[in-house]
């Protein structure tokens, strides 16, 4: 007799199965990610779909693989191809995901138009009819002849065509809408996307098919679907943003061709997604001159120094407990950064509320800026402007000491080509910069935050 489908509960963030509901999943200890399932029974046979170049009889020396044949498709957008890491690699599955309406399918379908020079290209949408893919193309200006337009959900069924077309690239639009019929679970579910993601990895792997997938993403901003949907793909990308705002950041959070630290800042206009090629012009445009509690900070992202305006704001509090707020900015860290104020400089911000803003969206995560926020908070506690033309840059000790900080000759070089002629930097750091650097802008060593504040008024 055949063997019947049965229940089963799946973790939502391991894909650990299970007979039974657990509150707390067995295998990576996440509370709450138990979710039910319907299991089918097995296939018989072996399916056609697989990756048949994955299995080798032959075992190789890692010296006699040749790896000078990658090749890599540009995409026409810079910012895309850096973080990407040069271009999309051939074979490659990529998982594209962000919030709804963030431009997922708008920077996908503006890659068409350039990618279509050279490529075939077969965009898969589950979620639009071809009626308004044409629309939306129009509007975008997208006309090449090379993009052809495939309404379908069975992902079987599309890796057939992909078998018999062999498009140069493939767009799946979204992973969340396919389906594999022998699979009685429903659309969506957790089982459907892990098989069908993995059919599409076995296909674009066997026919050396780049494809490109759209994630869609859950209340808590996560990629929905089992964590294994991102062990299977080559390199995961996060579409950030504010949604009342009109510049998006394209991060890396997993990518096996290149970097992580790289991003793409596009800003959204009516035609479409265009580059910004230079962030940080546009981060501290429009900042306001000789006022109180903003100073420029320069953070690192991968190899592109990015410039960004903090702000602070210290006022009285009218309650007993005063009130820390930050956007942008580690909650923890300013904490830290108030009491090494209070504790080593004598600046006291216990009966004032403390705001931190990042102008722009951006979010400082490294050390290297606390010199800057530091300065913004004593410049609004003291209502003294910090000099127009100075950038600050340094990790503070709990000590109130300045500690050195990485990359600070690209720093000086990006703040010197922006027009700021005082650069604030560690001591330590001060001593390796070499005269070529030193000539590109007043360069100012500081041991403490006190000399750092004098120095920027």
């Amino acid at each position: 007799m055949p063997e019947k489908a049965k229940t089963v509960y799946v973790c939502n963030e391991c894909g650990h199965e299970s007979a039974k509901w657990y509150g707390r999943c067995p295998s990576c200890g996440e509370w709450n990610t138990m979710e039910e399932a319907i299991k089918s029974p097995k296939r018989s046979g072996k399916s056609d779909l697989g990756f048949q170049g994955a299995a080798s009889e032959h075992i190789f020396k890692i010296s006699e693989i040749k790896s000078d044949d990658e090749v890599r498709y540009l995409t026409g957008m810079k910012e895309l191809d850096r973080v990407l890491g040069g271009g999309v690699v051939k074979g490659s599955l990529v998982l594209l995901s962000g919030d709804p309406g963030i431009g997922k399918s708008t920077l996908l379908l503006q890659i068409c138009q350039y990618l279509g020079r050279s490529l075939d290209i077969l965009y898969v949408s589950g979620e639009e009819s071809a009626h308004q893919i044409k629309l939306r193309a129009a509007r975008l200006g997208v006309d090449t002849d090379n993009l052809s337009i495939l309404c379908m959900t069975d992902i079987q069924k599309i890796c057939e065509y992909m078998r018999t077309l062999k498009p140069g690239i493939v767009i799946i639009d979204s992973i969340q809408t396919m389906n594999i019929s022998e699979i009685s679970s429903s659309i969506g579910s957790i089982a459907q996307v892990r098989e069908c993601t993995n059919c599409l990895m076995q296909t674009s792997k066997a026919l050396d098919i780049p494809t490109i997938v759209v994630g869609h993403v859950n209340k808590d901003g996560n990629i929905a679907g089992p964590k294994v949907l991102e062990h299977i793909v080559d390199a995961v990308l996060y579409f950030e943003g504010e949604r009342h705002l009109s510049y998006r950041i394209l991060r890396a959070v997993k990518n096996r061709y290149g970097s992580t630290n790289e991003i793409g800042v596009f800003e959204m206009k009516d035609d479409g997604l265009s580059e910004v090629e230079n962030p940080s012009q546009m981060l501290i445009s429009g900042r306001p001159k000789n006022t109180s509690g903003s100073c420029v900070a320069c953070l690192m992202e991968g190899s592109r120094p990015i410039l960004a305006e903090v702000q602070a704001l210290v006022s009285g509090s009218g309650f007993g407990n005063p009130r820390r707020t930050t956007n942008g900015f580690d909650y923890n860290r300013l904490a830290m950064l108030i009491a090494v104020l209070e504790k080593r400089c004598g600046y006291i911000f216990a009966s004032s509320d403390v705001y931190i803003n990042v102008v722009g969206g951006l979010r400082l995560d490294e050390p290297a800026s606390d010199l800057s926020v530091a300065l913004s908070l004593i410049s609004s506690l003291k209502d003294t402007p910090i000099k127009d033309s100075v950038i600050a840059f340094g990790e503070i000790g709990l000590g109130g000491e300045i500690r050195s900080i990485g990359s600070c000759e690209q720093r000086i070089k990006e703040a010197a080509r922006l027009g700021f002629t005082r650069c604030i930097v560690p001591y330590h750091n001060y001593k390796n910069l070499n005269d070529k650097i030193k000539a590109l802008t007043e360069v100012i060593p500081v041991r403490t935050i006190r000399a750092a504040y004098e120095a920027a008024t």
